[in-house]
């Protein structure tokens, strides 16, 4: 069994962006998060109250982030949602499928098309500038781009895969295997250790990367927030104003 540390995994964008994407981080004291337009992640570095008054004021009003560990709440912060997440790993020494499709590299003049694919199967996590994030990679099938794949999360020694999918007509042909297969074979020429993340629920996908060799290692929690604006209670015998 492939063991991912608690250390970084328990709190994994923190880590990312005091790592890897320190460059992409926007942070506030025990706050930090993502470019609304790269990824709709933020952390903190405890479940406390300062941190959480922190990360509202990275929030634009009404603007929501996923977010681990929330633990608490504050005022003019609400839970409207939750994910269980099952972390997976891929053993160093699982045996690679074949590629059997040509893998191309995508970059930022594919963003557009990529944003469109995912959003069949996971609206909103891949944005204009997710491509930011890593190296991504993709097969087309006439000209138009049937499946991707890349890397999101970066911590010390273990890059995430995401943004995996397939188009709905093209299923079922190997195409995801073949981009997982890329993906991890170029972390492995650099000593890397290839990991994701995939909804508890998505069992078509858990489905997938087992059979490919992936093991799973932890189920978190992500809790999906919204900036709200402040109650204003008046002061006993004060009239608000107009």
């Amino acid at each position: 069994m492939t063991e991912l540390p608690e250390r970084l995994f328990s709190n994994p964008v923190w880590h990312a962006l005091h790592g890897r994407h320190r460059h992409l981080a926007i942070v506030e004291g025990a706050a930090c998060r993502y470019p609304a337009d790269i990824a709709p992640f933020a952390a903190i570095a405890a479940p406390t109250g300062s941190a959480l008054i922190e990360l509202r004021s990275l929030l634009a009003p009404d603007e929501f982030v996923w977010i681990a560990d929330y633990g608490r709440t504050v005022p003019g912060l609400a839970v409207v949602a939750t994910l269980d997440c099952v972390q997976m790993v891929l053993p160093a020494d699982v045996e690679l499928p074949p590629q059997s499709a040509e893998v191309l590299p995508l970059t930022a003049a594919n963003a557009q098309e990529m944003a469109a694919l995912t959003d069949a199967a996971f609206p909103g996590f891949f944005r204009s500038n997710t491509y930011r994030m890593g190296f991504y990679c993709g097969v087309r099938v006439g000209g138009e781009l049937a499946a991707m794949a890349g890397e999101r999360l970066w911590l010390d020694g273990y890059p995430e895969l995401s943004g995996i999918c397939t188009h709905p007509v093209h299923r079922g042909k190997g195409f995801a295997s073949d981009v997982i297969a890329h993906l991890v074979r170029r972390h492995r020429r650099e000593g890397l250790i290839s990991w994701l993340h995939v909804g508890a629920e998505n069992t078509r996908a858990i489905d997938l990367y087992t059979s490919l060799g992936f093991e799973r290692v932890r189920t978190i929690v992500l809790h999906r927030i919204v900036r709200r604006p402040l109650r204003v209670v008046p002061l006993p015998g004060v009239t608000p104003g107009p």
